[in-house]
């Protein structure tokens, strides 16, 4: 999980704080410290993400799932109020 550099960070906790992180442990079977270093993995890896939009990191996935409605690009708008008229979810035809 973290690298095995043994870094100790004491932290005060407020007790709605402590009894959240307390629940999270049990939820997750996992010991508070390993919460705490993945709330903070998450909260600060951004600094680790790639750079770039979002759109740039995404762009080798756009196109590649099926819908298995042919036209859906092109009429988009006419199956999106197809549905909500029908009351229903597009179903591939």
């Amino acid at each position: 999980m973290c690298n095995p550099i043994p870094t100790q960070l004491t932290v005060r906790l407020p007790d709605d704080l402590a009894r959240d992180l307390r629940a999270a442990a049990r939820r997750m079977r996992r010991r508070s410290s390993d919460i705490v270093r993945l709330a903070l993995g998450e909260s600060l890896g951004g600094s680790r993400r790639p750079p770039g939009r979002p759109i740039d990191r995404v762009r080798g996935l756009i196109g590649s799932l099926g819908s298995g409605i042919p036209d859906l690009a092109a009429r988009d708008r006419d199956y999106v109020l197809g549905s909500l008229t029908r009351g229903r979810a597009i179903r591939g035809r």
